[in-house]
């Protein structure tokens, strides 16, 4: 009992300091009304909260457009207990069964209905393990909704598109001036509470360079506030100590680390992110692996013009990089 009490403290202690740090989740909205989107998905979200019923429910689009902060706004707003689960760490179908099978199986503290929120469902197992979640969705829909975030809808298989209300993250040239604006506002709010001076251009610059992923954004800002300051200098900074953190992680072979990079750093060129590699990694392998280096760096280039996933080519090249090259 004092085992579980005391798992119980430690969880919420590391996801205090994780809060603290991370200023995505120390500033994470959580009603809608706070949220960076547009106004089409604001009243889409407001009618859904306004009726009092959540569906089950596939939210897609590129990362950082807000899917996880709308889904944990919508059960803050209907004030539903929810579990949250990332597919990508927590894909075993027995790890899911147990976790969804506790939470679904108990009674909430709020009354009513339990949600489970699995983000980036996508990478779950379209043979074993979402088929699973189908039956999960009919065997708790008693008791549980669920909430599926994704980047590519294409990964999801059809039952469970077809036993979920699909809504899909899509910010048009149109809509981008007013989020645009919002998030520097938003932006503006975080530095001065950290007490971080700052240049607007530069903050401009940055929201321009990475929008629509505001979650990339604000972890930019976070890892150059560091010496509480940002300022030009940080532009020129942005890039060579990104590849430096790569470098550091393909080293140690951390692919959990290295597909997170990816994710957080592949721009809307992705062929601007193979330049910068093999610009900056030639002086961190070893001198006799620098040709099969500049062979997978080619291969996987060439291949990027033809793949409908950037991201997962992205992966796949810097996986076989760990592999096969070795480092100083």
């Amino acid at each position: 009992m004092h085992g579980e009490v005391l798992e119980k403290i430690q969880l919420s202690l590391g996801r205090f300091l994780v809060n603290e740090f991370l200023w995505v989740e120390k500033y994470r909205p959580r009603y809608i009304k706070d949220c960076v989107l547009p106004v089409h998905l604001k009243s889409t979200f407001a009618d859904i909260v306004n009726g009092g019923e959540l569906p089950n429910m596939l939210l897609t689009g590129t990362p950082g457009t807000g899917k996880t902060t709308i889904a944990r706004a919508l059960c803050n707003e209907l004030e539903l207990d929810y579990l949250q689960i990332n597919g990508s760490e927590e894909s075993g179908i027995d790890t899911l069964r147990t976790k969804i099978k506790q939470f679904a199986s108990s009674v909430s503290l709020q009354g009513g209905y339990k949600v489970v929120i699995l983000d980036e469902a996508d990478y779950l197992n379209p043979q074993s393990t979402q088929p699973a979640l189908r039956a999960f969705i009919e065997e708790f829909s008693a008791n549980c909704r669920f909430i599926f975030t994704c980047n590519f809808k294409n990964r999801i298989i059809e039952p469970l598109h077809s036993r979920c209300t699909v809504i899909e993250f899509n910010i048009s040239k149109k809509d981008m001036p007013p989020l645009l604006a919002a998030m520097m506002d938003r932006c503006e709010i975080i530095l001065n509470k950290e007490g971080i001076t700052y240049e607007k251009r530069v903050l401009a610059e940055l929201l321009m360079k990475h929008q629509p992923d505001w979650r990339r954004v604000q972890n930019e800002l976070r890892r150059y506030s560091v010496s509480g300051v940002i300022d030009s200098g940080i532009l020129v900074q942005l890039s060579d100590l990104a590849i430096n953190d790569l470098m550091v992680l393909l080293k140690q072979k951390d692919f959990r680390g290295v597909r997170q990079w990816v994710t957080d750093n592949v721009d809307s060129d992705p062929s601007v992110l193979f330049r910068k590699l093999y610009d900056n990694m030639l002086d961190y392998v070893d001198k006799g692996s620098i040709p099969q280096l500049v062979l997978i760096l080619a291969d996987y280039q060439y291949k990027n013009a033809f793949v409908a996933d950037h991201e997962l080519n992205m992966v796949a090249c810097l996986t076989e990089i760990m592999s096969q090259v070795k480092f100083q």
